[in-house]
């Protein structure tokens, strides 16, 4: 893991900067590893806000104490175009087992999210075979607006996070009029926006360090025991035959 050093934040106040605390949220010291968290952007452009707005969230999960990967959409083919042994495919659904935690960035078009993100999303899976990528982790939603803001792609993330079975946090950013919220070097200028941005990083490190360690217990389900019970006595009586 590479550590965000100060200058890499130049807008962070860091009298008032905190490190999420495992001990403070009562963490074991032996679940205390790095958090490992997943980011998606949904723009191809060569100068895509949803992707500098992703890389804003890295710096500051770094500089929280987290591992993180930005996942590259390009190539990814579209759902079932290609065979799931496609390698974006194979690349994405690794770094969604690997992670404890993502972050989903979209622009809004057309008042929805982009169809490379929901292309991302609809590669993962939510078995395969006795993994399940997404079940019982955290989930943070964003989005970039072109014009006024707006909640569209938000609340539609929301909904996907909940099909997925994440543990999607309350916190949430939106920016609107994203071009100007970026200077020439390509950097998030100082904004409400950007404090945000910080907030939503913030609880979503401390939401990840809460859940992780605790996904099976909190996914147990009665439907799914029932289901299990129901194989189990199905095999033991055709063995019996």
């Amino acid at each position: 893991m590479t550590n965000t050093s100060p200058n890499d934040l130049p807008n962070i106040d860091r009298t008032i900067f905190r490190v999420p605390d495992a001990a403070s949220l009562g963490i074991p010291v032996e679940r205390e590893h790095p958090p490992r968290i997943l980011l998606l952007y949904g723009s191809l452009r060569s100068r895509s806000f949803s992707r500098l707005t992703v890389e804003e969230a890295a710096r500051l999960l770094r500089a929280m104490g987290a591992e993180t990967r930005i996942f590259d959409p390009r190539g990814l083919p579209l759902p079932d175009a290609e065979e799931a042994t496609h390698p974006k495919v194979v690349e994405l659904r690794e770094l969604a087992e690997w992670a404890e935690g993502m972050v989903w960035c979209s622009p809004e078009r057309h008042g929805a999210m982009t169809g490379i993100m929901k292309a991302q999303i609809d590669w993962i899976p939510l078995a395969l075979g006795a993994v399940r990528p997404t079940q019982g982790k955290t989930l943070a939603v964003m989005q970039v607006c072109g014009g006024s803001q707006s909640f569209n792609t938000v609340n539609q993330l929301r909904v996907l996070g909940r099909w997925m079975r994440m543990v999607t946090i309350p916190n949430q950013s939106s920016v609107p009029r994203a071009f100007m919220e970026f200077d020439d070097n390509d950097r998030m200028k100082p904004s409400p926006f950007y404090d945000r941005i910080v907030d939503v990083m913030e609880e979503l490190v401390k939401f990840t360090l809460m859940v992780r360690g605790r996904s099976e217990a909190l996914t147990d389900r009665y439907s799914e025991r029932k289901e299990s019970a129901k194989q189990l006595s199905a095999r033991v009586n055709q063995r019996a035959l």
